[in-house]
């Protein structure tokens, strides 16, 4: 969810502001999912990398989780919203960690959406951690070596539970992965818009997944239409 420090900085207001507005655009792409009636809906929140920033903007950005989660969870609710987090959570401050477990806890009896929000996150440490498990399975004499395959890797993921993504989308011009979901997202079709995040509406999400129907998934196959072309 890319663009919320230029938008603010394109309305002189501090970056913080972008961050605030980027919450409607939240609300209103979970709406427009469970519209849409998807299954799963993952939104890169903060990456590990993001812990870089100044410390006035991260704990802003902390403080923000806490304010505001607790604020959506009748709304998510109402719409048959379950809620999850990935990420290597303990490094998460303490009020912000209870704050998404009692979110969680009390969507936990929901079935629509799957919404699950990336925080403390990078796909190179969801790897390691996961190349770690597999070591301490194998170390327990757990796993033979030979028998790790991807499936193996696969269950050791985050998002072990949750089909891998069909459709990845940038905003704001942003013309990368960056580091997220980088084992789930070998076959995933990619969507860019230069259209910033707090601007980013239902609307968007709808082109997003029109032009994604009219794509041909091969998987590195062909296609009966392809054969016939």
């Amino acid at each position: 969810m890319d663009g919320n420090g230029r938008w603010a900085n394109r309305r002189d207001l501090p970056r913080i502001a972008g961050h605030h507005a980027a919450i409607e655009s939240v609300r209103a792409s979970v709406r427009a999912a469970c519209r849409a009636k998807l299954e799963v809906l993952s939104l890169f929140t903060f990456s590990i990398e993001n812990w870089g920033r100044p410390l006035s903007e991260v704990d802003a950005l902390m403080a923000l989780l806490v304010e505001t989660i607790p604020d959506e969870v009748p709304e998510l609710m109402k719409n048959n919203v379950r809620l999850h987090v990935v990420g290597r959570l303990n490094d998460l401050p303490a009020e912000v960690q209870a704050t998404l477990e009692q979110a969680c806890e009390a969507l936990s009896g929901n079935s629509g959406l799957n919404l699950i929000l990336a925080l403390s996150y990078g796909g190179q440490a969801e790897i390691v951690d996961a190349v770690r498990a597999i070591a301490e399975r194998v170390a327990a004499g757990d796993l033979r070596p030979a028998d790790i395959d991807e499936d193996v890797i696969q269950s050791m993921l985050y998002t072990a539970k949750f089909p891998n993504p069909d459709l990845l989308i940038r905003t704001s011009g942003e013309r990368r992965i960056s580091n997220f979901y980088l084992w789930q997202l070998a076959y995933a079709e990619l969507w860019f818009t230069p259209v910033l995040w707090p601007d980013f509406r239902g609307a968007h999400l709808y082109r997003a997944i029109l032009d994604y129907q009219e794509r041909e998934r091969r998987f590195g196959g062909v296609t009966a239409a392809s054969r016939q072309a």
